[in-house]
Order: C-alpha cells, then sequence, then structure tokens
C-alpha cells in the first residue's frame, strides 16, 4: 500500500522526537521544548511536508542513515543505551524512510541537529544518488518535502497521487496508522467564523489510546464507545476484556465478544483476526493468528512492542512471541466466557444464541483436539426445559441409575417430542437433550464421552432402559411372528436391513431407527452439502407388537399373504414421513395407500 509512506515518516518524526528528550535528560547542551509534528500542504507545488523537532542530523547521520538503506538509526539508538525499555522506539529498519519515494519523484531532507550549529539539507530522486550540502536552520528538528509524483491517467494504470495534498486524506491516514503517536500531529486548516474564512491548527490525533489507560481510568461507557466506532456496531459489546501482560512478554489487549454475529459471520466472506498495533502504531487490520477459529467472534486489537515484524510491517512473522501471545489470549477469552456462564448466565445465553455454532465446530474439528477447552461451555436445552443447560448440570440432576446422556435429534423439541422413539422416555421421566443443529452429532461422535458416561441417541441401537421383563416378552412374539417379520423384511430387502418389534414405542405404531454408525439425521445434514454423495445410514423398521395396527399385520398376513409388500411398503413410507425422510416417490405411495383403505372398507362389508 503506497498510502503507508505517512505512517512511516510520521513514526519516524516520532522516534527523533524521543531520542531529543531522552538525550536532554543527561545532556544540558540539547535543550527541551514542546514537542510536536506537523503536516504542511502546498498543493501549487505539489510538496506534502512533515515537519518534527526531534533530534535531527549531523552530517555524519544524514550519510550513514539516509545513505545506506536498511541503516536503523533507531536500532543503534537503542543499542547503545543501557536500558533499552526506557524509550519506546518504533523503527527498526532504516527502510521507513524510504516509502516517500512510492509517491514522490524526488524528496528534500532539511535538518540541524542540537549537537551541531550548521544544518544540512539532502535531495534525491532515490534512484541512484544524492546530494548533501550545508543549509542556514534555526530551529532542532528534521523537514522532509515530498515532491509529488504527477497523477497517472492511463485506463490501464491509474493512479491519484493529488489525494495526498487533500486535507480529508491525511485526517483519514493519520486516524488509521498514527492516532495513538504520543506527540501531537498538526496541521493547518480552513475554518470559517463569522464568514471569515481563516487558518488554525487543528490536532489530528488521540496520542493516548484507551487501552494505555490505567484500567481504573477507563469507564464502561468508553468501552463501549470505543467499540461501536472501531467495529462498526451498532449494539454494545456484551462482554469487554482489557488484559495487560508484562514480563517476559510484553502486549496489551482489548476484546470484545459482540452482542450479535455479523450479517456474513457464517459465510465464506467472513474474515476473523484481530487489530495488530506496535507501539500504537497501527499495522494490519485483521490478524488471524492471534485467534483460534473457534473464537473468531471475537473483536479487539492487541498492541505488543514483542512482536517481529517484517521489513514492511505488514506481516507479523510467524514466531514464539505470536504464538505465546495467542496462547494467552486463548485461555483469557475461555476464562471470561465461564466467568460469564457461571455469574452472568442472562448475558451468556445470550452469547451462546448468537455464536455456539462457533464452540460446537470447535470441538468437532481437528478431529476432537479442542474439545477438553470447549466442553464445558456448551449448553443444550432438553425434553424437561426450555432453559440450556450444561453437560455437568445435566448429569447433576439425572437419576443416579441412568448409565447415559440420552440425545435426540430434529429441527425443533416440537419435532422431538413428536417422535415415536420418545414414548419410553416419557414414560420413564427420563431428560432428554435436545440436538437441533446440524453439527450436534458431528459433535458429539469427538466427544465420545462426558464424565465417563457415554452418549446414547434414543433414535439409534437398542435403548437400555427398558425394563428386561419387556425386553423378554417383545423377544417372545418376534418368535412367535417370525414369518411375519420374515415376510416384510424381504419385501423391504433393498430399503432396511432389518424389520423387527419394538421395545421402545407405546403409543406410536411404527418407526425408523439406524443401526450402529451413521444417524439417519446426519444422513440428512450429510445430503444437502454441496457435491453430497449418496450416504445412506443403516434402517431398521421398528413395529410396535402392542399397537392395533399390529394386529392388523397379523390377520393380514394368515388371509391374504400376498397383499404383504403393499402393507411393507406403506409401513416404510410412513416411518420416513415420522423421521423427515424423503420417500422416492410420492404418487406411489399415495396410491398403495389409497388401494389399502379401499380394501379395507371392502373387509368391513
Amino acid at each position: 500500500k503506497k498510502e503507508i509512506f505517512l505512517r512511516e515518516l510520521i513514526s519516524n518524526a516520532s522516534d527523533a522526537i524521543d531520542k531529543r528528550h531522552f538525550m536532554s535528560l543527561t545532556n544540558d547542551k540539547i535543550p527541551k521544548a514542546d514537542f510536536e509534528i506537523w503536516l504542511e500542504v502546498d498543493k501549487e507545488n505539489r510538496t506534502l511536508t512533515i515537519k518534527d523537532n526531534g533530534i535531527g542530523f549531523t552530517e555524519d547521520e544524514l550519510i550513514e542513515s539516509l545513505g545506506t538503506i536498511a541503516q536503523s538509526g533507531s536500532q543503534a539508538f537503542l543499542e547503545k543505551l543501557e536500558q533499552q525499555d526506557a524509550v519506546g522506539l518504533i523503527g527498526q529498519f532504516g527502510v521507513g524512510f524510504y516509502s516517500a519515494f512510492m509517491v514522490s519523484k524526488s524528496v528534500t531532507v532539511r535538518t540541524r541537529s542540537p549537537l551541531s550549529d550548521q544544518g544540512y539539507e539532502w535531495i534525491s530522486d532515490g534512484v541512484e544518488s544524492y546530494t548533501i550540502k550545508p543549509l542556514d536552520k534555526k530551529e532542532i528538528g528534521t523537514d522532509i518535502i515530498l515532491y509529488l509524483n504527477d497523477d497517472i491517467e492511463d485506463e490501464d494504470d491509474k493512479e491519484d497521487f493529488s489525494q495526498y495534498l487533500e486535507g480529508y486524506r491525511l485526517r483519514s491516514l493519520v486516524k488509521t496508522y498514527s492516532d495513538y503517536v504520543r506527540y501531537p500531529i498538526k496541521m493547518m486548516v480552513e475554518k470559517t467564523k463569522d464568514k471569515k474564512t481563516m487558518l488554525e491548527a487543528e490536532t489530528l490525533n488521540q496520542m493516548v489510546p484507551l487501552w494505555k489507560r490505567m484500567k481504573a481510568d477507563i469507564k464502561d461507557d468508553d468501552l463501549k464507545a470505543f467499540y461501536k466506532q472501531h467495529f462498526h456496531d451498532y449494539e454494545d459489546p456484551i462482554k469487554s476484556i482489557h488484559t495487560s501482560v508484562e514480563g517476559m512478554l510484553t502486549y496489551t489487549a482489548l476484546l470484545f465478544i459482540p452482542r450479535h454475529a455479523p450479517h456474513d459471520f457464517y459465510s465464506e466472506h467472513y474474515e476473523k483476526g484481530l487489530q495488530l498495533y506496535s507501539k500504537g502504531i497501527f499495522i494490519q487490520d485483521k490478524n488471524k493468528a492471534l485467534l483460534p477459529d473457534y473464537f473468531k467472534f471475537v473483536k479487539g486489537l492487541v498492541d505488543s512492542s514483542d512482536i517481529s515484524l517484517n521489513i514492511s510491517r505488514e506481516m507479523m512473522q510467524q514466531d514464539r512471541q505470536v504464538q505465546k501471545i495467542a496462547s494467552h489470549l486463548e485461555k483469557k477469552i475461555k476464562s471470561e466466557l465461564e466467568s460469564m456462564l457461571q455469574h452472568e448466565r442472562a448475558d451468556y445465553v445470550i452469547f451462546y444464541d448468537a455464536f455456539r455454532h462457533m464452540l460446537k465446530y470447535g470441538i468437532y474439528e481437528q478431529y476432537g483436539m479442542n474439545k477438553d477447552k470447549l466442553i464445558d461451555l456448551i449448553m443444550f436445552k432438553t425434553s424437561k426445559s426450555d432453559d440450556y443447560l450444561t453437560l455437568k448440570e445435566y448429569i447433576d440432576r439425572k437419576p443416579e441409575s441412568q448409565k447415559a446422556i440420552y440425545y435426540a435429534t430434529g429441527k425443533n423439541k416440537q419435532a422431538v417430542m413428536n417422535l415415536p422413539q420418545m414414548d419410553t422416555m416419557k414414560e420413564q421421566d427420563l431428560e432428554v437433550l435436545l440436538f437441533t443443529d446440524d453439527v450436534d452429532e458431528f459433535m458429539v461422535q469427538m466427544i465420545g464421552q462426558y464424565q465417563e458416561l457415554p452418549f446414547k441417541s434414543v433414535q439409534q441401537g437398542e435403548l437400555d432402559v427398558v425394563d428386561e421383563d419387556i425386553k423378554k416378552e417383545v423377544k417372545s412374539k418376534e418368535k412367535e411372528h417370525k414369518d411375519l417379520l420374515k415376510t416384510l423384511k424381504k419385501a423391504l430387502k433393498d430399503q432396511v436391513k432389518d424389520v423387527r418389534l419394538s421395545s421402545r414405542l407405546k403409543n406410536s405404531a411404527v418407526c425408523l431407527v439406524s443401526g450402529e454408525g451413521m444417524s439417519l439425521e446426519m444422513e440428512k445434514v450429510l445430503k444437502q452439502m454441496p457435491n453430497a454423495t449418496d450416504v445412506k445410514a443403516e434402517r431398521i423398521l421398528e413395529i410396535n407388537p402392542g399397537h392395533d395396527l399390529f394386529k392388523a399385520l397379523v390377520h393380514v398376513h394368515a388371509q391374504k399373504a400376498d397383499q404383504m409388500d403393499a402393507y411393507a411398503e406403506v409401513l416404510y413410507h410412513q416411518a420416513l414421513l415420522i423421521e423427515g425422510l424423503p420417500i422416492d416417490d410420492p404418487v406411489v405411495f399415495t396410491n398403495r395407500l389409497t388401494e389399502l383403505m379401499i380394501e379395507a372398507s371392502h373387509l368391513k362389508k
């Protein structure tokens, strides 16, 4: 980005002032001053000037610093200090100055050091050479005069360099990149008063960032206003996190948990990341390395002097410091969410409704590698409660004899409660977790168990809550009617793995359950995905032996065995509809159902 030239030159000016201030503390020859940075525009001559009253250059320093790319005066100065933390200098590479040539055809530097009575002028077009000559300069400091490039009007390569002569554009760049430089950045602007136009000095930057203040001095309203202004939200954040770390690793972070998800949050276009500052200088808008995906809803910033930047300052190098900061932030965010869950439950529910999918995906992704970090942050509504319960709360209120965590899957609570498979759970007054998000079944496969209790679907396999006497009775009836079940299974050989009598059904006539492995709900989700393959769960048709429908099947099998294929097909499609699964041919199904109804009316006559 060509626009970063202004950030670099302002940062250099700030460094120069830091040096003068520090050296004035121990050297009486260096006078103190009211430190300022000025931007001056001359539209007629197409020049932009950045002025400071910092330490300036001697002739030797000009040759050493501006005559050789990557010779960092700031770095050399720091190396001479016994206590490097005494001054927070920004410059590290000595190339920031040369960014001026991205927008300029030539640059003039007029400077004077307090250690010399002579000023100097350095001029270069940034191509091959430079010139230095003595200059009569009264003020200590440096003026950098940029002779801006001519605008390019070519259709294939348009470039507007005149924008850097406009006050609104300079304000915007200072606000974006240099708002927290510690010295005032000023510019003369036209103001109208009493119908008269006059020039007045305007300070463009805030200087002291909110996150650098003492926590006791920051009001909650300040944090809310900062969040809404910087992250373009119309609502207050649900949680603000202000943390500072000093020692082997030093950084300050100001983080926010939004009250709602952005409109594009669950799309591929959404970019996660925290704003990155280095000593108050804005470096990057969305740094992805500082947040794991499952906390990508967090907005905020990190300001650190310990981050290693590459030569353009645009990107962080992936080093141990970055990983350490990311690890610290992850633990801090998790801790704050746990505290909110425990002490501010209403707020946590608002957060959870907005971002629960991210926590659940966090448990599922990378083969459950992060499940232990996130498991206690997830909650579910249940068959007995419209309020969320954590897994720990579910276990604390279950009967002591219950040896599994039961769940059922559906679009919503009403759909789950209407499932035939819920008959036994209702009868035995057992609480069932409601899985109503697509990711739930995938997530639970990664969790496996919680506090040594396995998860058990009421829609899959055998239920261990059924009374043993009932199981024996059902097994006995299966033996008694094995020919009927064999006939039904043969008729449905291409649709189901097995047909059996059910010990879980009480009021409903029939249901579909899946075998071990993929569930019916997982099949639905996978088939909705792009480029879906023809996945299919193992299907088992269960019939309620106590229902009048089963008695009718026994009668038909004995009297009109040739109609069993039609009855089997209707039973299977009935079970599909209950599960919310599509039937292959609705017309064939309705015609078959009509035929059987007509046949039944004839039998009654």
